[in-house]
């Protein structure tokens, strides 16, 4: 009986831990995927849509819940804060480069770094959709002449 109290007590943490693995991981390939995402020609449709749905969540949701406001850092420190880690960075790549690499930087060295390579993304990002289409109108033209 002890232990089946033991495991009921235990296992809300358990389950924090294991989301904060989760957090962790998967928005860390979120990152990487923003950086790199389009260099991959099949995943350049997909790669676009998640750099404007970034860049929605921090400038749209940003007016009402701060700038540079995203989810999953929200649901992520909601995490650990009920794990009793208080004292968090507002950046996430400031959170996560010091968590994984032991790099610690200032915040708006974080913030500049963040916009730099998000906006970078970006511009490559819509670059290659826009000349895809621009080079299939050309094709289509010529083979359409009079």
């Amino acid at each position: 009986m002890a232990s089946i109290l033991h495991c009921i007590i235990i296992m809300p943490d358990l389950v924090l831990y294991i989301l904060d693995i989760f957090f962790v991981i998967f928005h860390s390939l979120l990152i990487l995927f923003i950086m790199f995402g389009w260099i991959h020609r099949r995943l350049r449709l997909a790669h676009l849509i998640c750099v404007l749905l970034t860049g929605g969540s921090w400038f749209i949701l940003g007016i009402f819940y701060g700038m540079g406001f995203c989810p999953l850092t929200q649901w992520h420190w909601n995490v650990l804060h009920s794990l009793g880690k208080y004292g968090l960075p507002t950046s996430y790549v400031q959170y996560i480069l010091d968590r994984l690499l032991g790099i610690n930087i200032s915040a708006s060295a974080a913030d500049s770094l963040t916009l730099y390579v998000w906006l970078a993304a970006l511009m490559i990002s819509l670059y290659l959709f826009f000349k895809k289409r621009i080079k299939r109108r050309k094709v289509f033209n010529e083979k359409h002449r009079l």
